[in-house]
């Protein structure tokens, strides 16, 4: 290791350890900015806006943490209400439940770092969101537009890619064409985006990344150029200096395109700009572009056309699934299973293109007619979806059938959540049949495990009763559960607590009934006689 000497001011020595530790220190309070300023121009969109002072604060009770979730998703979030501490895990709990239900994994997030307020844990849940309920969403958008041409291209991936994207950067179930056909991450998706601007303005900057390449200011103001050609003079960008270059970007992407102003000039004039600032920063340029009609667009179709387009195809598209299924009735597992991947592959494209207009849909503070239609289309497409496979599933050749039972009753006890009621003796109630149901499901676990795993896929004519896809997915499914014993005991804790909690606070609500009926005059022996006997009687 490289070591300086102390300066003669009894400075820090520049070694190398401690030239890494004031980098991260300024590149995370470079994100606390940029992801502060990201929430609130999130939260500025709901109906009742809120918003966060604080990013390390201000997340810990997790109500804002599903506010934004909440806008982000288009889906109403339910909450705990109260300050408490339990509240705030609660709501902390299913928010990242939510992350997970969406495939989005969450790497060393655990709800006790979020309730503490630790900064580096923040931070990376924040990033999560951002990248995979943002940017990934907005990059799978790229392939349905024309104007993206070298996201269409094969050698214009392959003559700056690396080493393959990994599939666990791409949620499962959730694959758009372009990550389908080329495997290629939101940020590469994203950098040839931005290559693509700096192309049609010809900007000869290279951007290879979003760390240095961004420093001088010139790939924004090129970015500018190309979605509004009359806002910037490129030929003036060579006679100022980086700030005044990134200064002139960021009041203009204001001002003109509305684009919240994330970065100072400041933050990204230097020698190691943060890459996770400038991607979600750079990000709303791109979502700038995708709302912008197509140079075509005004010969075709309107935006109300087009919503009402995609309204129709989602209704048909779910008559003909509907139609389709009933028609498979009486098949083999395996000729469902494949009616099933068929029509959903085909799809998925479509469904796909569709998610731009409801993006666009759900940054509105209210929906139109038109929007309700097709938010309901697309719910009604969905549930039939669901419906398909919730048949797929009872299909299973035994024992599968009984396992994947198993498995779906596990993962409901888990993500399930108590219903709010006022009687704390249904709350005690309900805390007592939870943790029964996964004391059973632990001690089910080997049982089940041991099923999937010795099952031998072959039928009578020797042919696969089960695809070994599905058969991988259901084996998997069994791991991810039998991972979560730790958790499922930690859970029956916090339930008997639960209960002991709610059964106190009801015989005390009883307690004071009867303090309560003791109130007149107490009259006659008998009449106080008659008191005792009904408290006797009562408790």
């Amino acid at each position: 290791m490289a070591s300086g000497s102390e300066g003669d001011d009894g400075g820090i020595p520049l070694d190398i350890d401690n030239v890494h530790m004031l980098l991260q220190v300024e590149h995370e309070q470079i994100q606390k900015r940029t992801f502060t300023n990201w929430i609130n121009a999130q939260l500025a969109k709901r109906r009742s806006p809120s918003y966060v002072s604080d990013l390390f604060s201000d997340l810990r009770d997790g109500s804002r943490l599903l506010d934004l979730l909440e806008v982000m998703s288009g889906q109403s979030m339910k909450r705990q209400r109260g300050r408490g501490v339990f509240q705030q895990r609660a709501n902390v709990e299913t928010a990242l439940d939510f992350l997970k239900k969406k495939s989005i994994k969450l790497v060393n997030i655990n709800i006790p770092d979020i309730t503490d307020g630790r900064p580096s844990i923040i931070l990376g849940l924040v990033w999560t969101i951002i990248l995979h309920c943002h940017i990934e969403e907005l990059a799978s958008a790229l392939s349905f537009s024309s104007r993206h041409s070298s996201l269409d291209s094969v050698s214009s991936l392959d003559s700056w890619s690396g080493s393959p994207v990994p599939a666990s950067l791409v949620p499962a179930g959730r694959v758009s064409p372009l990550h389908r056909r080329f495997r290629v991450s939101a940020k590469k998706a994203l950098l040839m985006w931005v290559r693509d601007q700096c192309k049609k303005v010809h900007c000869t900057v290279n951007v290879k990344d979003f760390k240095s390449s961004w420093r001088s200011g010139e790939a924004f103001l090129a970015i500018l150029c190309s979605l509004r050609p009359e806002l910037v003079d490129l030929c003036r960008v060579q006679t100022r200096s980086n700030l005044e270059n990134l200064e002139e970007a960021f009041h203009l992407a204001e001002r003109e395109l509305h684009i919240p102003r994330l970065l100072e000039p400041q933050d990204v004039d230097v020698r190691d700009p943060d890459e996770k600032s400038i991607m979600t920063y750079v990000a709303q340029f791109l979502q700038y572009s995708n709302d912008l009609p197509a140079p075509d667009d005004h010969l075709q179709a309107s935006p109300s056309e087009r919503v009402q387009d995609a309204t129709r195809w989602l209704q048909q598209a779910c008559q003909e699934l509907s139609e389709t299924w009933t028609a498979a009735e009486g098949s083999n597992y395996a000729e469902k299973y494949q009616v099933y991947e068929s029509l959903t592959a085909s799809f998925a494209d479509q469904r796909r293109s569709v998610m731009k207009l409801l993006a666009a849909a759900r940054r509105r503070s209210e929906l139109n007619q038109e929007q309700e239609a097709l938010r309901t289309a697309w719910d009604q497409l969905e549930d039939e979806l669901r419906r398909c496979e919730a048949d797929l599933e009872r299909s299973l050749p035994p024992p599968l059938d009984s396992v994947v039972s198993w498995l779906q009753r596990g993962e409901a006890a888990l993500k399930d959540e108590a219903e709010t009621t006022e009687s704390h003796a249904e709350a005690a109630k309900h805390a007592r049949a939870k943790q029964d149901q996964l004391k059973t499901l632990i001690k089910e676990m080997n049982h089940y495990v041991t099923l999937a795993d010795s099952f031998h896929s072959v039928d009578d004519s020797g042919s696969p009763a089960v695809p070994s896809e599905k058969l991988d997915d259901i084996k998997t499914r069994c791991v991810n559960l039998t991972g979560v014993r730790v958790t499922a005991k930690y859970e029956i804790i916090k339930l008997e607590f639960e209960e002991s909690h709610h059964t106190v606070l009801d015989l005390l609500g009883d307690v004071k009934a009867k303090v309560r009926s003791w109130g007149p005059p107490y009259g006659s022996q008998q009449s106080i006689q008659v008191l005792l006997l009904d408290w006797h009687v009562s408790s």
